[in-house]
């Protein structure tokens, strides 16, 4: 089914999608290109997705490209995401090398000559290195922590960034010192997705009979690709010491990514963790498993994100869209979507996790209100319409050369 802007306005009102409508009106035409380093799997291909459609119905001319590149490259890449997370990481020259050959020979199959280019993370940043003179604006979009890198990973990367025309950053802390501007953009979730959108009671119940998961117990949910930034050993640790009081289950749903080559080593770390406890699910879904995602955010009684370092974390909007408060890392883009003790609970360790699981699944009400606040604050502050209009003033300002809209 097609999604077009004016399905939104129920959601958000008629003076966004008009705000909306209206700047794009300005930028008829203007060809925008998004590359990332994956067609699915992570936050990014899934706003992408959403997103262009969007961006054309507005008016934009846009494109989204995904950059190839082999299992020596990816494990390079993690390394370097890892890396710019604070986690002491050594790369060979060799891979170095690798690396800027994979981004070279993606240049020379890429069709760069859009008026703005937004160029995703660290995988395909080197393409910078071969812009040429049909080329516009070229803008990194970092969707990570790269507040205190590792500081040999941030001397071959940081040059590469440095040559950017600007920058856009998911939270104010997370940037670093560079000649050109940085804007803000908080990423986003499409309420009208299938993974947020509206759930009857019986398609709810169809998922959890389909996953064969018990009702005979309220359950603690992760949602996470499998990462050890997300922490979903200590979500397990968490999880045993709050069930000695009130029982309760916990469910670990997360997937695989294509650029994610450590992801299952922590799967097996997860298992061997939750042992052969019956209580303990660990489900490993497709990434087109939205359905699935969406009913178990709505059935679970508690919803984690317990990460101990995060870019942004959109599984926390995604569970407070429906109503649920969530415990979550006070770390990264977790701390301006949990208002503490209002939207849910943040937390800086296992204890501290075990104990507001326990608060949560003993005072149902007080969820219950919590849950409320949660969803309207994500109404405000992190849907696509807003993302949407952020794009089309940033695009606005690079043309006009307006500093208007800078936010950093």
């Amino acid at each position: 089914m097609t999604i077009e802007l004016q399905d939104y306005e129920p959601i958000v009102g008629p003076s966004r999608i008009g705000e909306i409508r209206a700047l794009g009106r300005h930028l008829q035409g203007v060809r925008m290109l998004h590359v990332n380093s994956t067609a699915v799997g992570g936050g990014v291909a899934e706003i992408l997705r959403r997103m262009i459609p969007l961006l054309r119905e507005a008016g934009i001319d846009a494109r989204w490209e995904v950059l190839e590149g082999d299992a020596d490259f990816y494990r390079t890449t993690k390394s370097f995401h890892n890396g710019l997370q604070g986690l002491p990481v050594r790369v060979a020259d060799a891979e170095l090398e690798h690396y800027l050959e994979v981004n070279a020979r993606n240049a020379a199959r890429l069709p760069l000559d859009a008026e703005v280019l937004l160029i995703h993370d660290p995988q395909p940043a080197a393409l910078i290195h071969h812009r040429h003179e049909r080329s516009g604006t070229w803008i990194w979009r970092c969707h990570i922590d790269a507040a205190t890198p590792s500081r040999p990973l941030w001397r071959f990367l940081g040059p590469i960034v440095a040559g950017y025309d600007a920058s856009i950053w998911s939270m104010p802390q997370f940037t670093r010192p560079l000649p050109h501007h940085q804007f803000l953009v908080h990423p986003s979730i499409d309420p009208l997705a299938e993974k947020n959108r509206d759930l009857e009671p019986e398609e709810i119940e169809a998922v959890l009979d389909r996953l064969q998961l018990p009702r005979d117990l309220p359950f603690v949910l992760q949602v996470s690709r499998f990462d050890r930034f997300k922490d979903p050993v200590g979500v397990i640790h968490a999880w045993r010491l709050a069930s000695r009081y009130v029982p309760c289950r916990l469910v670990l749903v997360g997937g695989e990514a294509t650029d994610d080559p450590e992801g299952a080593e922590v799967i097996a770390e997860v298992r061997a963790a939750a042992g052969d406890d019956p209580l303990v699910h660990v489900l490993l879904l497709p990434p087109t498993a939205d359905l699935e995602i969406n009913a178990l955010q709505r059935a679970a009684a508690v919803v984690l994100q317990k990460s101990t370092r995060e870019g942004f974390g959109l599984t926390v909007s995604e569970a407070m869209w429906k109503g649920k408060p969530v415990i979550g890392g006070a770390t990264g883009g977790i701390t301006v979507q949990i208002l503490d003790g209002i939207t849910g609970f943040l937390v800086h360790s296992v204890d501290g996790a075990a104990y507001r699981i326990r608060q949560l699944l003993s005072q149902p009400d007080r969820a219950h209100k919590m849950g409320e606040r949660a969803r309207a604050l994500v109404r405000e502050r992190f849907l696509i319409t807003r993302h949407l209009l952020d794009y089309l003033a940033l695009v606005q300002a690079v043309r006009t050369g307006s500093d208007d809209v800078i936010a950093l």
